[in-house]
């Protein structure tokens, strides 16, 4: 018969509960019920054994046998001669059977110490010659521990950080704390419990109330044990630790297991591999920044699964104990959440906490519980692969943490990786939006660094329509953006405007006359991108106006623009990230027609392709009707009248069809020329373009706006 034991006292967080639970998992299955298993339920762990709550207090009380967990390669471990030594001697003299596997380590560690460093703490040199002797000596069950706790690479020893520096932190040593709980719980001579066990024991299983804790540290494990000001009522307060609680953390700790790794294309030396651990990054947390991430020792994000499993399995879950990204393992946080909305993680896992080893207190490190992230699949988190080619992603984050990168820069990545974290986690367009807002920002910024791109070698890969399609909300702004970032002429996209990239957008080009999009605002910019297109289109020849598009927009969204009703500012974010990803041929529809001041009609043939006009029958085959400088730089200065004077006399020249009478331009009283020659350069539709033109020949243009009347061409059909 078998019992589902709920353990209360047993919970995800602080790290020292979820330890906890393993802990007694490990020990019930190796010690008394092989086929015990555990599975957690909302916020505590589930025991299924066959043991009651009865049976499983009488077995810690009176069955269970100590993990031998010493480190005689750390001064404080209670085997040098200034260490605290009261416990070690204590157990070291045990006659109980229960305590004999701690005798046997204790006595190994005894022998080496004496044998390699007599005389004191060992030094670097000394400590390495212990670890390899101690490694090549222990009995199986202290194997365990020293594998959790020391890596002994080829290079020299890695400390899991899970475990501090081989089973210390500081001036802490967990080894020999673990063994001073020990006697307050065992009595190393008759090997029974201590009456004080007995009412400490129902605390640490069911989360009941406990009196009169052991004033002890707990180390980086439990932040809110770890006393402090304000930690109780009163000013300060020490450490308080359930002793039961301690042991069985350190007991869990033993489920982790570090191994080398070498990274099959390179020849670089071995690395720490440790079960669900990777380097720590800010994002996706409120309470770390960029500093806590340059002093953090890691995260670790610690599976919860909900299907009852067995030692073996839980050991397989943790030896194993990897999430990937493609083929490649995850090297830090981000890369974590990623592959958890890829399912790259093992089966059966409900969710993971995550948590990061932080500098507080002083230099002390305590595990900080970030947040529960649920494992659940994210199509939308699927996009980020895109930026991993050629390594852009993996650069760009390198530059963030070399010391020399400035500030501003490190601000703007950090920024990035934030939004990244986002999507992975909970995507919709305004967050999708943010990423390709921030890709174009620090595309910008590091092209203008010569140091950094050094490091990002190349500019962010292209992207393709999914970016676009994913993000668009239909709101005007967006649209508006999404026409500006599909022009495009043969050779020239839009792309080498917003930062210093050559035409192709595969390489950087820090002496292009073509970067515009600087700190001037988007009416600015626009200004200057329509002036170097038409200068780079006469050096390169071009007959044709280098404003082609993909995509455009209606007359509704062009009025509220001229109106003044959008917002500037998210366009030029939009549009310098917009241009990264593949343009669309169209996209939802925008606003309903809307009415447009006539000297946006007069003007607008000269800023689209002679080709369109053709086919719209506005332009004979024969015509011309070139945009020169001059007017763009009318429209610029508010001389909006010239402008559209000039404009005028062209489509007259051209053979466009204008009223008979009167001869003279339509008026453009209250029309800002920067906002108009910014709005001529959005793409429109054909169907838009075509109700433009067509009412230039009606003669009450002069006199009314020109409002969209019924469609001459299907919408969204292209010549």
């Amino acid at each position: 018969m078998t019992h589902e034991i709920h353990l209360h006292g047993c919970t995800p967080t602080p790290l020292a509960h979820y330890l906890k639970a393993l802990g007694i998992l490990r020990l019930v299955a190796e010690q008394v019920d092989p086929e015990a298993t555990g599975h957690w339920q909302g916020e505590h762990f589930v025991l299924t054994s066959r043991l009651d709550q009865e049976g499983l207090e009488r077995f810690f009380l009176e069955e269970y046998r100590p993990t031998p967990i010493i480190a005689p390669w750390n001064g404080g471990s209670g085997f040098y001669p200034k260490d605290n030594a009261a416990a070690l001697n204590g157990l070291a003299e045990s006659e109980t059977p229960r305590l004999a596997p701690c005798r046997a380590a204790i006595e190994l560690g005894r022998r080496v110490v004496a044998a390699l460093s007599p005389e004191g703490s060992p030094s670097d040199r000394d400590k390495e010659r212990l670890l390899t002797y101690i490694r090549a000596d222990a009995p199986e069950d202290l194997l365990s521990w020293f594998d959790a706790a020391v890596l002994l690479g080829s290079d020299k020893p890695h400390y899991p950080p899970l475990l501090g520096t081989g089973g210390n932190d500081g001036r802490l040593d967990f080894t020999n704390n673990f063994m001073q709980r020990l006697v307050e719980l065992i009595d190393p001579r008759g090997g029974g419990s201590s009456a004080a066990a007995r009412g400490w024991l129902p605390g640490t299983l069911w989360g009941e109330p406990t009196p009169l804790l052991s004033a002890r540290a707990v180390g980086q494990f439990s932040p809110g044990g770890v006393g402090g000001p304000n930690a109780t009522a009163g000013f300060e307060t020490g450490s308080l630790v359930n002793p039961w609680g301690f042991v069985f953390m350190l007991e869990g700790a033993l489920l982790f297991a570090a191994a080398a790794t070498r990274r099959i294309e390179g020849t670089t030396s071995g690395g720490l591999s440790y079960p669900f651990t990777v380097r720590a990054t800010a994002a996706g947390s409120g309470s770390t920044g960029s500093k806590d991430e340059q002093a953090a020792r890691a995260e670790l994000w610690l599976p919860l699964w909900a299907r009852r499993s067995g030692l073996g399995e839980i050991k397989g879950l943790f030896n194993e104990g990897r999430a990937t990204l493609g083929r490649r393992s995850v090297r830090d946080g981000i890369d974590f959440v990623r592959a958890i909305a890829r399912l790259g993680v093992d089966r059966g896992i409900i969710a993971f906490h995550r948590y990061a080893f932080l500098m507080r207190s002083g230099k002390a490190y305590l595990a900080t519980p970030l947040a529960l992230q649920p494992v659940r699949r994210v199509p939308e988190a699927d996009l980020l692969d895109e930026l991993d080619r050629g390594g852009f992603l993996d650069r760009l984050r390198s530059l963030a943490r070399k010391d020399n990168t400035p500030n501003l820069l490190v601000s703007r990545i950090h920024r990035l990786e934030g939004h990244l974290f986002s999507v992975a986690v909970r995507p919709d367009r305004e967050r999708i939006q943010r990423v390709l807002e921030s890709l174009g920002t620090v595309q910008q910024s590091v092209g203008m660094s010569s140091g950094a791109r050094e490091v990002v070698s190349r500019p962010v890969p292209q992207l393709t329509i999914g970016w676009v399609e994913a993000a668009d909300d239909a709101s005007p702004e967006f649209r508006i953006a999404a026409a500006l970032a599909s022009v495009r002429a043969p050779g020239l996209p839009m792309t080498p405007h917003l930062a210093p990239v050559d035409p192709s957008g595969r390489e950087w080009d820090p002496t292009s006359r073509l970067f515009v999009w600087r700190h001037g605002g988007l009416l600015n910019s626009l200004a200057q991108v329509a002036e170097r297109r038409l200068l780079w289109a006469a050096h390169e020849g071009l007959t044709e106006k280098p404003f082609d598009s993909t995509f455009g927009v209606g007359e509704g969204e062009v009025a509220a623009f001229l109106a003044g009703a959008t917002d500037d500012r998210r366009i030029e974010r939009l549009v310098a990230g917009l241009v990264l990803a593949q343009s669309p041929d169209g996209l939802d529809e925008g606003l309903p027609p809307a009415p447009l001041p006539a000297a946006y009609a007069v003007l607008k043939p000269l800023f689209v392709p002679e080709r369109l006009l053709r086919y719209l029958g506005t332009l004979a085959p024969e015509g011309h009707l070139p945009l020169k400088l001059a007017l763009l730089r009318l429209l610029a200065a508010g001389r909006v009248e010239e402008a559209v004077a000039e404009g005028w006399q062209r489509l007259r020249i051209a053979g466009v069809g204008l009223p008979a009478s009167p001869r003279r331009p339509p008026a453009c009283a209250g029309v800002d020329g920067p906002r108009l020659l910014a709005a001529l350069l959005v793409p429109i539709t054909p169907a838009a373009l075509a109700r433009q033109v067509r009412r230039l020949a009606s003669a009450d243009s002069h006199t009314e706006p020109l409002v969209a009347s019924a469609s001459l061409t299907p919408e969204g059909e292209t010549p």
